[in-house]
């Protein structure tokens, strides 16, 4: 098999991905190549609970995550105070939250072909949601029998981070590390809200979600089609905004085709980023969560938040892996997180709080980014509307324990901005933080407890 290397036009790129998640001292994180990769990418194990899909160093990567995988970590190497890898680790967490492991999905989804699709979203705002449903029901046939991402929540990306700091823990011989808290003001964990309004229904009961949102002390985003959908006056807009809500971008026409040919998702973005300089805003959520995230560079919004973390029960299925922001290219990507109200109660029928709550306690595990997307087209009925007022309670008492910071997308967006530019430095024996918005960020130190590294904010207990 041809191999070709991957980090010889960029020897630091194994030691970028880990100082970009933690923002810790580069002197402290060395990770060397011991060779070169193959071409071919697969999937592998990176211990017994990560499987991950890119490139190895060795023969091993598998076509199907499912049966017997290599375990890439037995291949990792302590050499003198650094870590000798069997991959790139910058291009396997790439490879990932790029979601390249998942064309097999869309060979498997044929049926759901170009021709189909359009004739879909052609008569779709014909179709009763009862025959909707049942037409969705169909194509997400053997979704729980998806081996990966993991459901209802995928860490592997966080996992991966995690494990490669217990190498260098081991290798250094060190007993902590230190890193910029992931969170202002030392939140554990931190949640936003924000509502895709699909058509004329919920643009009209947009004023009524706020009223819920308020009364739970949660501020949320909006997210507006700008064509076609319905008319979008700019008092519509500033009635949004002069509550202190926030109003986002949502796709262009909403009809499935933004990402279905290059030179038309061009023309489009060029639209859709007119439509961000009239609306003011800084955010964009594509509609039905069509992706593409190697086209990104087109636009010029601030930030994303059209990939889920995980979408067995998503129109175009695979998943970023992750339940913490990241950047692509100039762009921060907020992860979708939580399931869909539309999924949850129309697919799963479940008007429960049982996933919601197992996700958030999942993903507050890993210190993540909670992030729901509940449109006002389908709490209108009392049912719906009575779990999300539930929901709300919820989130409500969670930030009233004063661990969870509820702030708005773009609010999240900007300080993981600052973040990135933040460094931590050392003044005689003590770290401090240097960068813009030092004031909002506090030090931690990830430290390993057996095979598992935890973290704890400087001067307090455990946070993991």
């Amino acid at each position: 098999m041809e191999r070709i290397s991957t980090w010889q036009n960029n020897p630091n790129s194994q030691n970028q991905t880990l100082r970009e998640y933690y923002r810790c001292p580069p002197s402290q994180v060395q990770f060397a190549s011991i060779g070169q990769l193959h071409r071919g990418r697969g999937y592998f194990r990176f211990g017994e609970d990560v499987i991950c899909y890119g490139r190895l160093l060795c023969e091993g990567a598998s076509k199907s995550p499912v049966g017997s995988l290599h375990d890439a970590l037995k291949c990792a190497r302590a050499g003198s105070h650094c870590v000798e890898l069997p991959f790139d680790p910058g291009e396997l967490v790439e490879d990932i939250r790029h979601e390249r492991y998942a064309a097999h999905f869309r060979d498997e989804g044929k049926a759901f072909n170009k021709i189909i699709r359009k004739a879909y979203y052609s008569l779709r705002p014909l179709l009763r949601t009862s025959v909707r449903r049942h037409l969705q029901k169909i194509y997400l046939r053997g979704w729980e029998k998806i081996p990966f991402p993991a459901w209802p929540i995928d860490a592997t990306i966080d996992k991966i981070h995690q494990k490669l700091l217990a190498l260098l823990l081991r290798a250094q011989g060190i007993e902590k590390i230190p890193f910029i808290w992931f969170w202002p003001e030392g939140f554990s964990s931190c949640a936003i809200m924000t509502h895709d309004v699909e058509g004329e229904e919920g643009k009209d009961f947009c004023g009524r979600m706020m009223d819920l949102d308020e009364a739970a002390g949660i501020h949320s985003a909006f997210q507006i089609v700008p064509e076609d959908r319905y008319s979008v006056p700019l008092d519509f807009l500033q009635s949004i905004t002069s509550r202190g809500f926030e109003v986002n971008v949502h796709d262009l026409k909403h009809d499935g085709r933004l990402y279905a040919e290059h030179s038309e998702f061009l023309r489009r973005a060029r639209r859709i980023n007119q439509y961000v300089r009239e609306f003011g805003a800084q955010g964009f959520r594509s509609g039905i969560l069509y992706r593409n995230a190697d086209w990104f560079g087109a636009f010029e919004f601030s930030y994303d938040m059209s990939l889920p973390n995980v979408a067995h029960l998503d129109p175009q299925r695979g998943g970023c892996c992750t339940v913490m922001p990241f950047f692509i290219g100039k762009i921060v990507e907020l992860p979708v997180t939580c399931t869909q109200d539309y999924t949850l109660f129309q697919i799963l029928k479940d008007f429960s709080l049982g996933l919601w709550k197992k996700q958030v306690e999942r993903i507050r595990k890993e210190n993540g980014l909670i992030s729901f997307i509940v449109h006002p087209d389908y709490i209108i009925e009392q049912r719906a509307r009575e779990t999300y007022a539930a929901l709300l309670e919820y989130l409500s008492s969670l930030r009233k324990q004063g661990t969870i910071w509820t702030a708005l997308p773009r609010d999240v967006a900007g300080w993981w901005r600052q973040r990135s530019q933040m460094e931590l430095v050392q003044v005689k024996d003590k770290w401090c933080v240097e960068g813009p918005g030092k004031e909002r960020a506090r030090i931690a130190y990830a430290t390993l407890s057996g095979d598992t590294v935890t973290y704890s904010l400087a001067g307090e207990g455990k946070s993991n």
